[in-house]
């Protein structure tokens, strides 16, 4: 990791918000210092940020979209066709059944 000076300039931004940034990666395991020596990537850091991003989309779009649903009466199955139809992200419905060839 770059030091908090060199991050700020590359970036533009104010070195005390850098730092803030910095900070609050280490704070959160992402990031972690080694005195004299600098700034480094922590083990699992990835999967860490990964899992923290995912709990958040669920928090921010998955759960209000459900309850939308509910409120209009959208079934699961309607609900997963139209995922299906918008993006290609749908579940299968019935994972453990053989896909056709024509998929």
């Amino acid at each position: 990791m770059p030091s908090t000076n060199e991050f700020a300039a590359f970036h533009r931004i104010n070195p005390a918000t850098a730092a803030k940034g910095v900070n609050l990666l280490v704070d959160g395991g992402i990031l972690y210092k080694r005195r004299g020596i600098g700034m480094f990537v922590a083990t699992g850091a990835r999967a860490a940020l990964i899992a923290r991003r995912t709990e958040e989309f669920y928090e921010q779009y998955v759960r209000p979209l459900t309850a939308e649903a509910r409120k209009l009466g959208i079934t699961t199955e309607q609900l997963n066709t139209m995922i299906h139809r918008g993006t290609g992200l749908a579940v299968d419905p019935e994972p453990n059944k053989e896909r056709s060839a024509a998929l």
